[in-house]
């Protein structure tokens, strides 16, 4: 498993946002500018705001200071939080289901491409996953970084009240669709869940790096 730290470089887009900036808070010590993006307009308002710092934004310090004490240094989460919005310089729609998935906005390729539990709840089986995969690649540059994390063996989860199906989905079929679009993956590691969880079924979350074999 490479250390982190080793992805770096000058641009980042992350595939799926989600009203959610946690998974952004690393990454922003390593490339010069982020590009976050979302299918539903109120995950992008949400974003915007927090981004904005707007009044009745989402209070993610909690979590900020919980990443800089993991990096070393909880007292630099001010600091951080300044970093990020700094960095993130567009919040764009996007449907993996496309070919353009920013449709109509067309970016360079960009070195890195992050995606946390996007895909799997996006598509509806095993084929529609295999071809999201590839339609996000396109965003990236050959030899550049697929950073995902995946949950293994899911099919429900829930927000409130609410429950939303998702994609089961194995180690060894998710490998295989990374493999099919040109992928090879560099290092893996897999969280198993807490049996006691009840807002979700899933088995275990699947972290991975991989790269875009060059054309």
């Amino acid at each position: 498993r490479s250390k982190p730290g080793g992805v770096k470089g000058d641009t980042l887009i992350d595939i799926g946002s989600g009203p959610t900036i946690y998974q952004l808070l690393s990454a922003c010590e390593n490339f010069k500018e982020i590009i976050a993006s979302d299918y539903t307009d109120r995950n992008r308002q949400e974003l915007e705001k927090w981004l904005n710092n707007e009044p009745g934004a989402f209070d993610w310090t909690p979590v900020v200071k919980y990443v800089c004490e993991l990096e070393g240094d909880r007292e630099k989460w001010a600091e951080k939080e300044d970093k990020l919005r700094k960095k993130v310089k567009q919040v764009l729609k996007c449907n993996v289901s496309k070919s353009n998935i920013l449709a109509p906005v067309s970016l360079p390729q960009a070195d890195c491409l992050l995606s946390t539990l996007c895909l799997e709840a996006a598509c509806k089986d095993l084929n529609s996953y295999r071809a999201a995969l590839k339609n996000i690649s396109s965003l990236l540059k050959p030899g550049g970084h697929l950073v995902m994390v995946i949950v293994l063996k899911e099919t429900y989860y829930m927000v409130g009240q609410r429950r939303f199906s998702c994609l089961y989905l194995e180690q060894e079929s998710v490998e295989e669709a990374l493999r099919e679009a040109r992928y090879d993956v560099q290092c893996v590691e897999v969280t198993p869940n807490r049996p006691e969880s009840t807002f979700s079924d899933f088995e275990a979350v699947l972290s991975l790096v991989a790269c875009k074999r060059p054309a």
